[in-house]
């Protein structure tokens, strides 16, 4: 039986590229994609990032959602401790008039930037984590039209905006499931965590208004070309920048490098192969058959696909040949 699958678009700036050109990628990624059957196309916040130009998620969100008819377009998450509820509220309340039943919202609890960006950002870096849960209920109320809340959100109230848990540790499993929320594990960035936050989801789940029963999507890194050797080529831009991220550089996305895993040290090939535990490079017939495994392992209610291609024509190709192993799953 298949399971919904989906994108997660970083809006990858390429080296030589600009934000402009991102965003003419990502609506064409986008427009292929509910073509190809895939069911949300999320966007996430990062700030002060040269390669990730979705700084601003709502307002891209409103964009893709503009240029497209029947996707969902979400946040993969907003990083609520950013933020205001009362803020978040308004922007998707604002998102769920224009795009009614259409509009996801994924929360994180991480800034989504460094120390100094987050300060920039306004944020009280002292106690804005330990508010997160406090912060999801207020803009829960915010939806809802609570009058625990003295105002209310307009537009926001009383708009069924599906809220999502996002997370990379135990703290978010615990939370989605005492909420009785959807749940989403970064899987691609934190795989070692992966099956104990999900039992963890699971048997802690409580129903609400708006979830019966647990529902858990993971995200599962993709490159998928004609030839294992095309595919390793476009996977080592993500090679690349999980090089340079574990050695604090930020750099726009690179060109892919021939044999560029090959020229790397034993302590570099180990850290990206933690990583790449929750990924496929290869042929279509592998990533199929490895989709399928992963979904097997999981019990995934849905897939989220990242794919950090710097050619956007080979990113197409891979995300349909992702499309079509999962139709069929």
């Amino acid at each position: 039986m298949s399971i919904p699958y989906s994108i997660l678009d970083l809006a990858p700036i390429n080296q030589g590229s600009n934000p402009a050109q991102s965003f003419r990628n990502t609506v064409d990624l986008a427009r292929h994609a509910e073509r190809w059957g895939y069911r949300r196309y999320w966007l996430a916040e990062h700030h002060a990032t040269p390669g990730i130009a979705s700084a601003a998620t709502a307002v891209l969100i409103a964009h893709v959602a503009a240029a497209t008819t029947t996707i969902r377009v979400g946040a993969g998450g907003v990083m609520l401790p950013n933020h205001a509820p009362l803020v978040i509220a308004e922007q998707f309340g604002t998102l769920e008039c224009l795009h009614p039943g259409r509009i996801d919202l994924g929360l994180g609890r991480a800034p989504g930037a460094d120390v100094i960006t987050a300060r920039a950002l306004r944020r009280t870096l002292a106690t804005s984590e330990d508010r997160f849960p406090q912060d999801v209920q207020e803009l829960a109320d915010y939806f809802a039209g609570s009058s625990r809340q003295s105002v209310r959100a307009i537009p926001g109230a009383g708009l069924q905006v599906p809220l999502w848990i996002l997370g990379t540790s135990l703290y978010g499993a615990q939370l989605a499931a005492a909420l009785g929320l959807p749940y989403a594990f970064a899987s691609h960035f934190a795989p070692a965590q992966m099956m104990q936050a999900i039992a963890t989801y699971r048997s802690q789940f409580r129903p609400s208004a708006q979830l019966s029963k647990p529902y858990v999507m993971l995200s599962y890194s993709v490159f998928a070309a004609a030839t294992f050797s095309e595919a390793r080529y476009w996977a080592s831009s993500m090679h690349q920048e999980a090089i340079n991220f574990f050695n604090g550089q930020l750099t726009p996305l690179q060109p892919p490098v021939e044999g560029y895993f090959d020229r790397l040290t034993p302590s570099q090939k180990e850290a990206i192969d933690k990583v790449r535990i929750c990924s496929a490079i290869g042929t279509a017939s592998f990533v199929r058959t490895a989709l399928r495994s992963f979904i097997e392992l999981s019990a995934a209610d849905e897939v989220i696909i990242p794919s950090q291609i710097f050619d956007h024509t080979a990113r197409l190709r891979s995300y349909e040949i992702v499309a079509e192993a999962l139709s069929g799953v």
